[in-house]
Protein backbone atom coordinates (compact mmCIF):
# COMPACT_ATOMS: atom_id res chain seq x y z
CA UNK A 1 0.00 0.00 0.00
CA UNK A 2 1.42 3.42 -0.78
CA UNK A 3 -0.48 5.80 1.26
CA UNK A 4 0.77 9.29 2.25
CA UNK A 5 -1.87 9.83 4.54
CA UNK A 6 -3.93 8.40 6.76
CA UNK A 7 -7.52 9.63 8.14
CA UNK A 8 -6.75 12.94 10.22
CA UNK A 9 -10.09 13.55 12.66
CA UNK A 10 -11.02 17.29 13.26
CA UNK A 11 -11.34 18.50 16.91
CA UNK A 12 -9.94 17.68 20.06
CA UNK A 13 -8.49 13.97 20.38
CA UNK A 14 -10.49 11.36 23.08
CA UNK A 15 -7.67 11.99 26.05
CA UNK A 16 -3.55 12.51 26.08
CA UNK A 17 -3.00 10.07 28.77
CA UNK A 18 0.68 11.59 30.04
CA UNK A 19 1.37 14.97 30.45
CA UNK A 20 3.15 17.02 32.93
CA UNK A 21 3.32 20.34 34.29
CA UNK A 22 6.24 21.90 35.98
CA UNK A 23 8.35 24.96 37.11
CA UNK A 24 11.71 25.49 36.29
CA UNK A 25 12.41 25.21 40.42
CA UNK A 26 11.16 21.46 40.24
CA UNK A 27 14.57 20.29 38.03
CA UNK A 28 17.82 20.16 39.50
CA UNK A 29 20.32 22.14 37.81
CA UNK A 30 22.00 18.43 36.79
CA UNK A 31 19.13 17.52 35.52
CA UNK A 32 18.28 20.40 33.45
CA UNK A 33 21.82 20.48 31.99
CA UNK A 34 21.09 16.67 31.04
CA UNK A 35 18.16 17.47 29.38
CA UNK A 36 19.47 20.47 27.02
CA UNK A 37 22.66 18.22 26.75
CA UNK A 38 20.95 15.72 24.86
CA UNK A 39 17.74 17.48 23.06
CA UNK A 40 19.68 20.83 21.95
CA UNK A 41 17.41 23.10 23.12
CA UNK A 42 18.27 26.43 24.35
CA UNK A 43 16.04 26.79 26.98
CA UNK A 44 13.81 24.73 28.78
CA UNK A 45 10.19 23.19 27.55
CA UNK A 46 7.84 25.69 29.16
CA UNK A 47 5.11 23.17 31.52
CA UNK A 48 3.46 26.17 33.48
CA UNK A 49 -0.45 25.94 34.49
CA UNK A 50 -1.29 28.58 31.73
CA UNK A 51 1.22 26.83 28.96
CA UNK A 52 -0.86 23.02 29.67
CA UNK A 53 -4.44 24.43 30.25
CA UNK A 54 -3.36 25.87 26.07
CA UNK A 55 -2.24 21.94 25.26
CA UNK A 56 -4.76 20.64 26.87
CA UNK A 57 -7.75 22.23 24.50
CA UNK A 58 -6.81 19.78 21.72
CA UNK A 59 -8.03 16.76 24.10
CA UNK A 60 -10.81 16.23 26.13
CA UNK A 61 -9.67 15.21 28.93
CA UNK A 62 -6.07 14.84 29.96
CA UNK A 63 -3.58 13.20 32.74
CA UNK A 64 -1.70 15.46 34.66
CA UNK A 65 1.62 13.63 36.00
CA UNK A 66 3.22 14.62 39.65
CA UNK A 67 7.02 13.44 39.35
CA UNK A 68 8.70 12.43 42.65
CA UNK A 69 12.42 11.57 41.56
CA UNK A 70 15.01 13.06 44.06
CA UNK A 71 17.38 10.56 42.45
CA UNK A 72 17.12 11.91 39.30
CA UNK A 73 16.83 15.35 39.77
CA UNK A 74 12.90 15.92 39.27
CA UNK A 75 10.23 16.80 41.95
CA UNK A 76 7.05 17.78 40.89
CA UNK A 77 4.86 17.78 43.94
CA UNK A 78 1.54 16.02 44.41
CA UNK A 79 0.08 19.15 45.56
CA UNK A 80 1.38 21.34 42.55
CA UNK A 81 -0.75 18.93 40.53
CA UNK A 82 -3.43 18.55 42.37
CA UNK A 83 -4.06 22.50 43.10
CA UNK A 84 -4.07 22.88 39.10
CA UNK A 85 -6.48 19.86 38.01
CA UNK A 86 -8.76 21.02 40.58
CA UNK A 87 -9.45 23.95 38.33
CA UNK A 88 -10.70 21.77 35.98
CA UNK A 89 -11.67 18.66 37.08
CA UNK A 90 -13.77 18.23 33.83
CA UNK A 91 -11.26 17.54 31.59
CA UNK A 92 -8.03 16.81 33.80
CA UNK A 93 -7.07 14.14 36.02
CA UNK A 94 -4.52 14.25 38.17
CA UNK A 95 -2.14 11.40 39.08
CA UNK A 96 0.25 11.29 42.21
CA UNK A 97 3.64 10.10 42.28
CA UNK A 98 5.29 8.01 44.70
CA UNK A 99 8.71 6.76 45.59
CA UNK A 100 9.13 3.08 47.52
CA UNK A 101 12.31 4.15 49.01
CA UNK A 102 10.64 7.04 51.45
CA UNK A 103 9.81 5.97 54.67
CA UNK A 104 6.24 7.99 54.32
CA UNK A 105 5.38 6.37 51.09
CA UNK A 106 2.19 5.14 52.50
CA UNK A 107 0.66 8.00 54.13
CA UNK A 108 1.86 9.86 50.85
CA UNK A 109 -0.16 7.94 48.95
CA UNK A 110 -2.88 7.88 51.27
CA UNK A 111 -2.97 11.62 51.16
CA UNK A 112 -2.54 11.75 47.54
CA UNK A 113 -6.08 9.72 47.12
CA UNK A 114 -8.27 10.98 49.99
CA UNK A 115 -7.45 14.32 50.85
CA UNK A 116 -5.92 15.79 47.26
CA UNK A 117 -8.23 13.55 45.09
CA UNK A 118 -5.47 11.93 42.67
CA UNK A 119 -6.69 8.90 41.11
CA UNK A 120 -3.69 7.45 39.24
CA UNK A 121 0.22 6.89 40.32
CA UNK A 122 2.82 7.62 38.35
CA UNK A 123 6.30 5.76 38.57
CA UNK A 124 9.73 5.89 36.72
CA UNK A 125 12.22 3.26 38.85
CA UNK A 126 15.03 4.16 36.68
CA UNK A 127 14.13 8.15 37.20
CA UNK A 128 13.33 7.11 41.14
CA UNK A 129 16.49 5.09 42.03
CA UNK A 130 14.45 2.16 42.92
CA UNK A 131 14.72 -1.59 41.65
CA UNK A 132 11.48 -2.19 40.27
CA UNK A 133 11.47 -5.78 41.57
CA UNK A 134 12.70 -5.40 45.29
CA UNK A 135 10.00 -6.06 48.31
CA UNK A 136 10.02 -2.58 48.77
CA UNK A 137 7.99 -2.15 45.53
CA UNK A 138 5.99 -4.82 45.77
CA UNK A 139 4.60 -3.62 48.86
CA UNK A 140 3.77 -0.33 47.13
CA UNK A 141 2.07 -2.27 44.18
CA UNK A 142 0.00 -4.00 46.59
CA UNK A 143 -1.23 -1.24 47.82
CA UNK A 144 -1.81 0.99 44.68
CA UNK A 145 -3.65 -2.79 43.80
CA UNK A 146 -5.89 -2.41 47.13
CA UNK A 147 -6.74 0.65 46.34
CA UNK A 148 -7.64 -0.08 42.41
CA UNK A 149 -5.39 2.86 41.06
CA UNK A 150 -4.07 2.97 37.69
CA UNK A 151 -0.11 3.04 37.10
CA UNK A 152 1.44 5.40 34.04
CA UNK A 153 4.59 3.74 34.54
CA UNK A 154 8.24 4.92 32.75
CA UNK A 155 9.60 1.72 31.86
CA UNK A 156 12.15 2.73 29.12
CA UNK A 157 15.23 4.97 28.42
CA UNK A 158 15.84 8.50 29.38
CA UNK A 159 18.65 11.12 28.83
CA UNK A 160 19.80 11.10 32.67
CA UNK A 161 23.10 10.12 33.38
CA UNK A 162 22.59 9.05 36.91
CA UNK A 163 18.89 6.80 35.73
CA UNK A 164 19.51 3.29 36.11
CA UNK A 165 19.02 1.21 32.62
CA UNK A 166 18.78 -2.00 34.13
CA UNK A 167 15.81 -0.71 36.20
CA UNK A 168 13.88 0.51 32.88
CA UNK A 169 13.29 -2.82 31.17
CA UNK A 170 9.79 -3.46 30.11
CA UNK A 171 9.97 -7.23 30.63
CA UNK A 172 10.09 -6.40 34.71
CA UNK A 173 6.25 -5.38 34.69
CA UNK A 174 5.89 -9.00 33.44
CA UNK A 175 6.63 -10.25 36.81
CA UNK A 176 4.65 -7.16 38.47
CA UNK A 177 1.16 -8.67 36.35
CA UNK A 178 1.44 -12.16 37.16
CA UNK A 179 1.29 -10.94 41.05
CA UNK A 180 -1.35 -8.30 40.25
CA UNK A 181 -3.36 -9.29 37.19
CA UNK A 182 -6.00 -6.30 38.22
CA UNK A 183 -4.27 -4.11 38.38
CA UNK A 184 -3.88 -1.65 35.22
CA UNK A 185 -0.61 -0.58 34.27
CA UNK A 186 0.50 1.92 31.26
CA UNK A 187 4.29 1.32 29.57
CA UNK A 188 4.87 4.98 28.87
CA UNK A 189 6.59 5.64 25.99
CA UNK A 190 6.03 2.10 24.53
CA UNK A 191 9.10 1.30 26.41
CA UNK A 192 11.48 2.57 23.92
CA UNK A 193 14.09 1.56 22.62
CA UNK A 194 12.72 -2.05 23.95
CA UNK A 195 9.26 -1.88 21.67
CA UNK A 196 9.58 -5.84 21.36
CA UNK A 197 9.66 -6.65 24.66
CA UNK A 198 7.08 -3.98 25.33
CA UNK A 199 4.42 -5.35 22.65
CA UNK A 200 5.40 -8.85 24.14
CA UNK A 201 4.10 -8.16 27.71
CA UNK A 202 1.37 -6.02 26.93
CA UNK A 203 0.32 -8.83 24.54
CA UNK A 204 0.29 -11.34 27.86
CA UNK A 205 -1.40 -9.19 30.17
CA UNK A 206 -4.92 -8.03 29.70
CA UNK A 207 -4.54 -5.12 32.14
CA UNK A 208 -1.05 -4.21 30.73
CA UNK A 209 -1.17 -1.15 27.72
CA UNK A 210 1.27 1.34 26.21
CA UNK A 211 1.14 4.79 25.54
CA UNK A 212 2.90 6.38 22.04
CA UNK A 213 4.04 9.51 23.99
CA UNK A 214 7.17 11.32 23.07
CA UNK A 215 8.11 9.40 19.70
CA UNK A 216 7.35 11.79 17.14
CA UNK A 217 10.56 12.57 17.02
CA UNK A 218 11.36 8.60 16.05
CA UNK A 219 8.88 7.93 13.09
CA UNK A 220 10.82 5.04 11.71
CA UNK A 221 10.89 3.59 15.32
CA UNK A 222 7.92 4.19 15.76
CA UNK A 223 5.98 2.51 12.31
CA UNK A 224 8.26 -0.41 13.30
CA UNK A 225 6.33 -0.59 16.63
CA UNK A 226 2.63 -0.30 14.85
CA UNK A 227 3.73 -3.36 12.32
CA UNK A 228 4.87 -5.37 15.57
CA UNK A 229 1.73 -4.77 17.47
CA UNK A 230 -0.16 -5.43 14.46
CA UNK A 231 1.56 -8.85 13.91
CA UNK A 232 0.70 -9.33 17.54
CA UNK A 233 -2.71 -8.48 17.65
CA UNK A 234 -2.88 -6.03 20.29
CA UNK A 235 -3.27 -2.79 18.05
CA UNK A 236 -6.35 -1.82 21.00
CA UNK A 237 -3.93 -1.95 23.75
CA UNK A 238 -1.89 1.39 22.31
CA UNK A 239 -2.96 4.50 23.92
CA UNK A 240 -2.53 8.20 22.92
CA UNK A 241 -0.80 10.15 24.72
CA UNK A 242 2.28 12.91 24.68
CA UNK A 243 4.76 13.78 27.10
CA UNK A 244 3.64 17.76 26.81
CA UNK A 245 5.68 19.81 27.35
CA UNK A 246 8.33 17.66 25.24
CA UNK A 247 5.60 16.84 22.47
CA UNK A 248 2.47 17.94 21.45
CA UNK A 249 -1.25 16.84 20.37
CA UNK A 250 -0.43 18.33 16.87
CA UNK A 251 2.68 16.40 16.60
CA UNK A 252 1.45 13.26 17.48
CA UNK A 253 -1.56 13.33 15.76
CA UNK A 254 0.76 13.54 12.84
CA UNK A 255 2.82 10.49 13.50
CA UNK A 256 -0.62 8.65 13.46
CA UNK A 257 -1.97 10.32 10.06
CA UNK A 258 1.15 11.50 7.71
CA UNK A 259 3.69 9.87 6.10
CA UNK A 260 6.22 10.27 3.63
CA UNK A 261 4.93 9.26 0.25
CA UNK A 262 8.04 6.93 -0.29
CA UNK A 263 6.98 4.91 2.09
CA UNK A 264 5.06 1.35 1.73
CA UNK A 265 3.02 0.92 4.46
CA UNK A 266 1.76 -2.62 6.05
CA UNK A 267 -1.71 -2.68 6.41
CA UNK A 268 -1.60 -3.25 10.53
CA UNK A 269 -0.07 0.09 10.10
CA UNK A 270 -3.08 1.77 8.96
CA UNK A 271 -5.05 -0.15 11.76
CA UNK A 272 -3.03 0.24 14.18
CA UNK A 273 -3.08 4.06 13.81
CA UNK A 274 -6.55 3.96 13.69
CA UNK A 275 -7.27 1.70 16.49
CA UNK A 276 -5.34 5.08 18.81
CA UNK A 277 -7.32 7.83 17.38
CA UNK A 278 -10.51 6.24 18.02
CA UNK A 279 -9.96 4.73 21.51
CA UNK A 280 -10.42 6.99 24.84
CA UNK A 281 -7.56 6.17 26.78
CA UNK A 282 -9.10 7.60 30.24
CA UNK A 283 -11.90 5.35 29.49
CA UNK A 284 -10.04 2.59 28.89
CA UNK A 285 -8.16 2.88 32.57
CA UNK A 286 -11.74 3.53 34.02
CA UNK A 287 -11.17 6.57 34.88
Amino acid sequence: MNDAKLANPAGPVLGDIHTHVFAKEHLSNEFQADLLRVWGWQDLPVADYEAHAQHALGAHRSVVLAFDATYAGFVVPDEYVAEYVARDPKHLVGFCSIDPRRQDWQTRLGRAVEYLGLRGVKLAPTYQGFDPLSAEAFSLYQEIARREMPIVWHQGTTFVRRAILAYALPRQIDDVAIRFPALKIVIAHLGHPWIDECVAVVRKHPNVYADISALSSRPFQFQHALVVAGEYGCTEKLLFGTDFPFDSIARTRDLLTAWRDDLTLPEVVRACAQSILITDPLATLGL
